[in-house]
């Protein structure tokens, strides 16, 4: 088989995935290639209107196989074929040319029309992003930092970088809504003419519910196709809906195939996603799935003094401390409590102080008393590893009794006022330095173990209850 018969038929296989059969069969599989050389690929067609339907409706997907097949800076040419005992035809270039189409004998034709690959300018359209969702705004912890450092890369340079698509998953206010807006904001300052669309899957649903009772789907489908950076939020939302993901299938290929950017949001991983069709679930992979989860104490203070420095509020000291460890579940509350405490204290006349604080939290969240002993954390930790009391008191070296040993020591340390003699003194007879070397062991450890982490974190739910 001839080399661009070969290219042909990679171009087609690209072709079938992203369009239907009837359209396949009535518009590509008609098409001969002719040949390939210095990088003009000219494909016969059976007439001038075929030229002239596909450039108007898929001449987009037709270049993007082309380039992805045979590389980039590849031309294309048309051959409407006139007499085929002679091989005249007439040879047309891919988008308007200033100057006719020349009757040509194809055997002497020399390659000198080259057609630079040029869209005319789309109209702008409204990202509906929120401003006020941006970088600056997003506070990094060790529950986002992957999902924002990989947004901030695709801000600085959308669809070129190996996070394509970003899918970003997590439970219901951790910030996944507030980091996809963020990476709209910063694509729109970095590149003003970049077609960006932020939508919910909702109002995907909704608009293209439309289309199909107005016969609009290929205007709808056609606009799609024209965004070059989309971010969907709550995707899970297409579960159960075949039609919506099909239609959104063809899109994810189209935009993912000519280097354009997508972030896509859901309230879990792709793994856990019911509902949706594989070939999604398995594009959804092709990126980065990062998973934003709910922050810690140190990323909870840092968003409140955030927020309270530019609100141009004054609240002590304590009672952040006091908001940051009983509001625990999601930056949304955080944000109530501050929106509560300044409401109240403004329409009372009340100080805003501890007692006030307590009050409104308690409304929000059920406050659980906090643990004060080493003896109970000590408990805890050895129930959850299944182990005695005493063994953790002991020098073995089991890998499950060291880890049950320093966690305990970490949690003493973040959850008692206990001084670091003491914690060594109540597990396992051991001075300041060890508890303080077992402190940060279980901090890198639960920076690069997922599941040490989430061992710890179920101890300190435990020990809440």
């Amino acid at each position: 088989m001839s080399y661009h018969y070969q290219l042909w038929n990679s171009c087609l296989n690209i072709i079938k995935d992203n369009v239907n059969e009837s359209s396949f069969n009535t518009w590509f599989a008609p098409i001969v290639p002719v040949k390939f050389e210095n990088k003009i690929f000219v494909l016969q067609v059976p007439s001038q209107f075929f030229v002239e339907y596909i450039e108007e409706k898929y001449i987009d997907l037709l270049r993007m196989s082309l380039t992805r097949v045979a590389g980039n800076g590849t031309k294309l040419e048309y051959r409407v074929l006139i007499d085929k005992s002679s091989g005249t035809g007439t040879l047309i270039p891919s988008t308007a040319e200033t100057s006719k189409p020349v009757q040509t004998n194809y055997s002497s034709q020399q390659n000198t029309i080259i057609s630079p690959y040029q869209r005319l300018q789309l109209p702008d359209i409204d990202p509906q992003l929120n401003p006020s969702y941006n970088f600056a705004s997003l506070i990094e912890g060790r529950s986002n930092k992957l999902a924002r450092t990989a947004g901030m890369s695709i801000a600085n340079d959308p669809g070129k970088t190996i996070f394509n698509p970003l899918f970003m998953y997590g439970k219901s206010g951790v910030g996944k809504t507030h980091l996809a807006n963020a990476i709209g904001v910063l694509t729109k300052q970095q590149f003003p003419g970049k077609r960006v669309l932020y939508v919910s899957a909702n109002t995907f649903l909704i608009q293209y519910t439309d289309a199909v009772r107005n016969n609009t789907q290929n205007d709808f489908l056609n606009f799609y196709q024209t965004i070059d950076v989309l971010i969907m939020d709550d995707i899970q939302e297409f579960a159960g809906k075949t039609a919506t993901q099909n239609t959104f299938f063809h899109i994810f290929n189209h935009l993912h195939q000519t280097g354009k950017q997508l972030v896509l949001t859901a309230d879990r991983s792709p793994l856990e996603m019911a509902g949706l069709e594989q070939r999604l679930l398995t594009r959804f992979k092709w990126g980065l799935s990062a998973e934003i989860e709910k922050p810690d104490y140190e990323l909870r203070k840092s968003i409140l003094e955030s927020k309270i420095y530019r609100d141009g509020l004054e609240i002590p000291e304590n009672v952040v401390d006091y908001i940051a460890e009983n509001v625990v579940d999601n930056v949304r509350d955080l944000e109530g409590v501050l929106i509560s405490l300044l409401a109240h204290s403004t329409l009372t006349n009340m100080p805003i102080d501890i007692r006030l604080a307590e009050k409104i939290i308690s409304r929000i969240v059920n406050i659980t008393p906090k643990v004060t002993t080493i003896e109970q954390i000590r408990e805890v930790v050895c129930d959850y590893f299944k182990l005695s009391v005493d063994a953790i008191s002991t020098k073995s070296r089991k890998l499950e009794v060291v880890q049950a040993r320093q966690i305990a020591m970490y949690l003493s340390k973040n959850m008692t006022k206990n001084s670091l003699s003491m914690i060594g003194n109540y597990i396992g007879q051991r001075d300041h330095a060890t508890v303080l070397h077992a402190c940060k062991k279980v901090v890198d450890m639960m920076d690069t173990d997922k599941h040490f982490r989430k061992s710890v974190e179920e101890i300190e739910e435990r020990l809440k209850k």
